[in-house]
């Protein structure tokens, strides 16, 4: 038990400092995790092995990081994303709301891969722009495509319905079968969620500047802030299509799987270079411009690894695993499943993805077995609870990306996202009841 307290009380200190602001990630996530396995008797050594551990685990998002956040800040500069947006603008007409739809569509399209790193990587170096044009909310633009995927990411191919698939030995197609209805439902909710909140922004931006109209508005949008000031010496419309080719053939590679995906963005930045800044000098200006950004996602990352590396080598992810369950009165066991499930997005705070499913839900499935619950209903009332908070965790890789990327912090997402993902979770797990996809 003690593992699982030590386990539990560090966690909840991370949570805390990520919200509050005091600390920067870097910080928040290197002391109390060093101090928690000190405490818990584990020796420097051992320290240094838990790291060795979670630093070989994260190095390739790490790697992906900067040369993602080094590729897209070029093709920022390129004025590659400028028609695009002039684009939307003129399809939406300018309409916070329409806008604010059209972010939960392109999300479930970019999150049919199962991937949510593609999804993020797609979906925000267009959308940011946009949203900063129109002075909409970037905490909105995260909140829509983080909850899209979350529900998207039900495909068997997604990672929760193959970690289920394989401690039941079912099919995973079959297990997903039930499922399609409950994405449909959560897309339609993601849709309404949109509309609302989008009415809710339009009011924020009319109160706050007086006017919806920023279509004409010269200032130029650069690494996530709203500038008057742009070079437009960066700029290459002449090599637009070059640029948009090769974005999408790095997307491409990257979606397909035939690189790793830092490889692929590594070649990309390597093409990207020569073709719009001739001389040495200017080529390594580039990089020099966004090197901060990607270098400090790359060791918020890198400290992610330490985290988790101390909490699985440890024993503390497991520990509060299997420790869960017992803290709950004997007559609300048979409704464990739905306790758990209902509680699946403060999960995502507490454990890591493989550990709620490789050690959680054996636990919940034995004990609902007890009670006549069958192994299908657990499953779902975990994948359900749970899966709509993977993308407001800071214990998912994809979710530094997307800060990244957007140059946006992990306590104010937190903040801004949370309890309407959680209000998500809820609300599709009691209509899964409903329908009849999980007993009770």
């Amino acid at each position: 038990m003690s593992l699982s307290i030590i386990g539990f009380f560090t966690i909840i200190i991370i949570v805390a400092l990520l919200i509050s602001g005091r600390v920067s990630p870097l910080v928040a996530m290197v002391i109390p995790p060093i101090v928690a396995a000190l405490i818990a008797g584990f020796n420097f050594d051992e320290v240094g092995e838990f790291f060795s551990s979670g630093l070989s685990s994260v190095m390739n998002v790490a790697v992906m990081f900067i040369f993602a956040i080094i590729f897209f800040g070029i093709m920022q500069d390129v004025g590659l994303f400028e028609p695009l947006i002039n684009k939307m603008i003129t399809l939406s007409k300018g309409n916070i709301i329409v806008v604010a739809v059209i972010t939960v569509l392109i999300a479930v399209v970019a999150q049919l891969d199962g991937s949510g790193a593609s999804t993020f990587l797609i979906t925000i170096p267009a959308l940011l722009p946009l949203y900063l044009r129109l002075r909409m909310n970037p905490y909105l633009l995260l909140l829509l495509i983080a909850g899209s995927a979350a529900v998207v990411n039900m495909v068997p191919w997604g990672g929760p319905l193959g970690r289920v698939a394989s401690v039941l030995e079912v099919d995973v197609t079959e297990l997903w079968y039930p499922l399609i209805t409950i994405q449909i439902i959560g897309v339609v909710l993601m849709l309404a969620l949109a509309v609302f909140l989008g009415f809710r922004e339009k009011k924020r931006i009319l109160k706050q500047y007086g006017t919806l109209d920023f279509t004409n508005d010269d200032h130029a949008i650069t690494q996530g802030v709203v500038s008057s000031e742009v070079d437009t010496s960066l700029q290459r419309p002449k090599l637009l299509w070059i640029n948009a080719i090769i974005t999408v053939l790095v997307i491409g590679i990257l979606v397909a799987g035939i690189l790793p995906a830092g490889l692929a963005f590594l070649i990309g930045v390597a093409i990207a270079l020569p073709i719009n800044y001739r001389t040495p000098k200017d080529q390594m200006a580039r990089v020099q411009a966004h090197a901060p950004n990607a270098l400090t996602m790359a060791s918020i990352i890198i400290a992610a690894g330490l985290f988790l590396g101390i909490l699985n080598g440890t024993g503390m992810l497991t520990a509060i695993a299997n420790n869960a369950v017992n803290i709950l009165p004997s007559f609300l066991l048979s409704y464990l499943h739905i306790i758990i499930g209902v509680l699946g997005v403060p999960f995502d705070l507490l454990l890591s993805t493989d550990a709620y499913y490789f050690a959680l839900f054996p636990v919940v499935e034995q004990i609902g077995l007890s009670f006549d619950i069958d192994s299908l209903s657990t499953g779902y009332a975990m994948i359900i609870g749970n899966i709509v908070g993977t993308f407001v965790s800071p214990l998912a890789p994809a979710v530094w990306l997307a800060l990244g990327l957007s140059g946006l912090e992990m306590g104010k997402h937190l903040r801004y996202s949370f309890f309407w993902m959680w209000g998500l979770s809820i609300t599709l797990l009691f209509i899964a009841v409903a329908l009849g996809i999980i007993a009770i």
